[in-house]
């Protein structure tokens, strides 16, 4: 690939530490110790539409958040699949189910609990988290000996994610990003995130305004359907007003999402 990863503001306007980045060549994982760890671990995937990773405002405060609450936190800076990977639109999953193993294979030296450990993504982001959670094959070789670490979360939070493909309510420029303009049906039908539910999921828990103008509650919504489909544990919070992208932080405080999902987790041993 010859176009140079770059790091840019997400707005002309907003914070400093607001950043996205653009064309990312080499994947990393940012990790926070906590000074008063829980045992369990949690991998924080940012969105950005497939188009860049917006590490910014679904980041390094979501870090700090977890860290802050006895979570090994981590930070996933993933490739995008709209760059010429071999991978294609499995890219960013090789990157997200790499990183689940390493954190998996330094869990005991850590204190953390293999089985305690879960995903929490957010817009785009939330739609590659879910991909991790209810995907488990195989998507690279393995490099070294952390690849014999599992897959599979012990839960799953998506906040405002993109899950549709191909249908109303899809989210169309990360389709795009992921699949290309005019996905054939059954390509569409493959990445849609709800249709991967099966009994065997982890619990999940989603969070999505229902006046969301940029990815539509109906990807939420999906994705509840189909866990109560498949009876698998999960809990929603709808808010009637929120828009996209509110992030862990209001007006200086925790969201309200926040504590729920704390509750939430703990319910399921998390």
């Amino acid at each position: 690939m010859t176009a140079r990863e770059r790091e840019i503001p997400r707005s002309p306007t907003g914070p400093k530490d607001d950043t996205a980045f653009l064309h990312v060549r080499t994947p990393t994982l940012a990790h926070i110790a906590p000074a008063r760890p829980n045992g369990a671990a949690i991998l924080l995937v940012p969105g950005g539409g497939y188009l860049r990773v917006a590490i910014g405002n679904d980041g390094r405060a979501l870090l700090q958040f977890f860290a802050d609450r006895g979570y090994h936190a981590y930070l996933l800076k993933y490739r995008l699949p709209g760059d010429p990977w071999a991978a294609g639109p499995d890219a960013p999953l090789q990157d997200a189910q790499r990183a689940l193993r390493l954190i998996r294979a330094e869990a005991k030296t850590n204190g953390v609990a293999t089985d305690r450990i879960g995903v929490m993504g957010f817009s785009a982001g939330g739609h590659l988290a879910a991909m991790l959670a209810y995907r488990h094959d195989e998507t690279y070789r393995a490099v070294d000996a952390a690849d014999a670490q599992p897959l599979g979360v012990r839960a799953a939070a998506l906040l405002y994610p993109v899950a549709l493909m191909g249908v109303p309510g899809t989210h169309k420029g990360s389709q795009d990003q992921l699949l290309g303009p005019d996905p054939s049906p059954g390509i569409a039908a493959r990445y849609r995130t709800d249709a991967r539910i099966v009994a065997a999921s982890p619990p999940t828990f989603i969070v999505h305004a229902i006046d969301d103008r940029v990815v539509s509650v109906d990807n939420g919504l999906a994705l509840l359907a189909a866990l109560r489909r498949a009876k698998v544990p999960a809990e929603a919070y709808l808010p009637e007003v929120g828009g996209h992208g509110f992030g862990v932080l209001q007006d200086g405080r925790p969201a309200p999402w926040t504590g729920l999902f704390l509750d939430w987790a703990r319910r399921h041993g998390f």
